[in-house]
């Protein structure tokens, strides 16, 4: 397992900061992380993910689904009125 530190990141359970490193177990299906000063260990699933996308107002909108053009018959409304009932 390659372990690495993460800069400027701060232990969920003792609170300082340069002493979290981070690695990968069972061929990158697992992340964990772990505290060198106090020994909190987080384990992180990278197969299932279950969170959805937190909206921004960077998050490209969906793609709008494609719509058939429709013709239009413009009317004059000076010419006379057609009778078609004929």
């Amino acid at each position: 397992m390659t372990v690495r530190f993460i800069a400027g990141a701060v232990c969920p359970k003792c609170g300082t900061m340069d002493t979290l490193k981070a690695g990968y177990e069972h061929e990158g299906a697992i992340m964990v992380r772990e505290c060198v000063d106090c020994g909190y260990v987080d384990r992180i699933s990278q197969t299932h993910q279950s969170v959805d996308e937190i909206k921004t107002r960077v998050t490209p909108p969906p793609p709008k689904p494609e719509v058939e053009a429709t013709p239009v018959k413009i009317l004059d409304p000076t010419s006379p009125a057609k009778d078609d009932s004929q």
